[in-house]
């Protein structure tokens, strides 16, 4: 009796977990909307977008410029950043439980090394590609990023036929300190570019309109559904992969669906956003802690607390030191280095 009533207090929890997270992340949308050099009241932002979508005429003490303010600069960013914010977590969340370490996040195989490195490629050389032109620099990125993915795992199954979790993390190691090589020599090589360089690599959603949330949107919904539909596998491997073979799992096949997708997801955020570190780590291990490890509850809850931390880790990084802003990337770190902190001193306290 006792162990069904903890059962139904837990289920119970991760019930409510859902429209607790769903209300936290609407608040942070309004917020990130609201707040800003120019103010504008949260009901003033409802009826904007509320006419823009229904094609209805805006209230009379709606402004003209706070509607283009809402439409063109702000809601734009906002959804960039928790679309941003989203793919990092439930990537992290992926791989923490593929490689069977809550501390693992989207960049230990190597990812965003390569995604950024094919966007310092592109503001290095100024490249622009025929027919895309302002896409360049992302879909670059996300070229490299999946070209770094399938030379980690080329090289991974040279090393071990199975493709082990240690040899691919080990792998993904040698592949970001060799990239962050180039990385380092190309700054140490550019001149009018580093600036803009630099600014990237810290991590940023300002100046990105909706092109950029089209561009990510697509890479978002792809690597989501692929990794949901291996909730059920990703509980089985992170037992071990040996068990998984025994519950029937495919685990290769499985392993490098996830790798794929996670990495998918990952590339594009850095190819729009830059490197923003921290969300992909903390944000799953914080899910983890509240609500539990199935990843059938934490990969959507980890999908919608990414997306209102980085909401509001962005706000932070607007009004800190208004009218200037500064790279989310330096935000997310100085709020999750501690956090982490935290977590590694709670786990080491549990363990004594």
């Amino acid at each position: 009796m006792a162990k069904r009533s903890i059962l139904m207090f837990s289920k119970t929890r991760r019930i409510a977990a859902y429209p607790l997270l769903v209300i936290a992340l609407v608040w942070a949308v309004l917020m990130g909307i609201s707040i800003g050099t120019v103010h504008i009241p949260i009901l003033s932002v409802v009826n904007i977008i509320w006419s823009n979508i229904f094609q209805t005429p805006l209230a009379a003490h709606v402004a003209d410029m706070h509607e283009n303010i809402v439409m063109n600069i702000r809601l734009p960013r906002v959804v960039l950043s928790g679309l941003v914010g989203a793919s990092l977590a439930i990537a992290g969340a992926a791989f923490q439980g593929l490689l069977r370490n809550p501390l693992a996040d989207p960049y230990t195989i190597g990812v965003s090394s390569g995604a950024s490195v094919g966007a310092v490629l592109t503001l290095f050389f100024n490249l622009s590609l025929p027919f895309i032109g302002l896409y360049t620099l992302p879909v670059v990125s996300i070229m490299a990023s999946f070209i770094t993915i399938f030379l980690v795992l080329f090289f991974a199954r040279q090393v071990d036929r199975t493709m082990r979790v240690e040899t691919i993390i080990l792998t993904g190691v040698i592949f970001s300190s060799f990239l962050g090589a180039m990385i380092s020599l190309m700054i140490a090589l550019t001149g009018e570019e580093l600036r803009q360089i630099i600014g990237w690599l810290l991590g940023s959603v300002a100046m990105r309109g909706w092109e950029y949330v089209g561009i990510i949107l697509p890479f978002f919904i792809i690597g989501t559904v692929i990794l949901l539909l291996h909730a059920k596998e990703l509980n089985a491997m992170s037992f071990g992969e040996d068990q998984a073979k025994h519950l029937g799992v495919n685990v290769e096949r499985k392993k490098l669906n996830v790798l794929i997708a996670g990495s998918l997801l990952t590339g594009a955020a850095v190819a729009v956003s830059g490197t923003i570190g921290f969300v992909g780590l903390v944000i799953p291990h914080f899910i983890r802690i509240l609500w539990g490890p199935d990843h059938k509850h934490l990969l959507p809850l980890s999908i919608l607390a990414g997306a209102a931390f980085l909401i509001l880790a962005d706000l932070v990084s607007r009004i800190i030191i208004a009218p200037a802003v500064l790279p989310i990337g330096v935000i997310t770190a100085l709020i999750g280095a501690p956090i982490f902190a935290l977590i590694l001193m709670r786990r080491r306290f549990e363990r004594s």
